[in-house]
């Protein structure tokens, strides 16, 4: 089993993402880490925290890809994030919601590996 490590790099974007109450582009974490270490390393980062499932990809509307910290207990690994996440028209910031659930139907014979909810609108410091 491969071990994963846990450079000073990695361990600050997950702190940034951990200690956000908003989801977080590429970017957004560019910025925010100034000059920690280049872009290519930071795509590498947050892949690996995806893979390890400590973060989870949040597609906008617009395609932007966002990256939030997971809320679950690490009891159990698990690989879907099943709640609403929350995108504001104004500000366009992305909220994990992770008191909704999503509901749906789908027809027999169909197998959902994973769920990806989001909702549009205006976020409580824009309406």
């Amino acid at each position: 089993m491969k071990t994963t490590r846990n450079t000073a790099s990695k361990t600050a974007i997950l702190d940034l993402l951990t200690q956000s109450k908003v989801a977080l582009s590429h970017s957004e974490i560019q910025k925010l880490t100034v000059d920690l270490c280049d872009r290519v390393t930071i795509y590498r980062i947050l892949d690996r925290l995806v893979n390890e499932d400590v973060i989870h990809k949040i597609a906008t509307p617009d395609g932007t890809v966002k990256y939030a910290s997971c809320h679950h207990t690490h009891d159990h690994q698990h690989h879907t994030h099943n709640h609403v996440h929350f995108n504001c028209e104004k500000c366009q910031s992305v909220t994990c919601l992770d008191s909704v659930e999503p509901k749906f139907t789908i027809p027999e014979k169909y197998l959902v590996k994973e769920v990806n909810f989001t909702l549009t609108g205006l976020c409580p410091n824009c309406s």
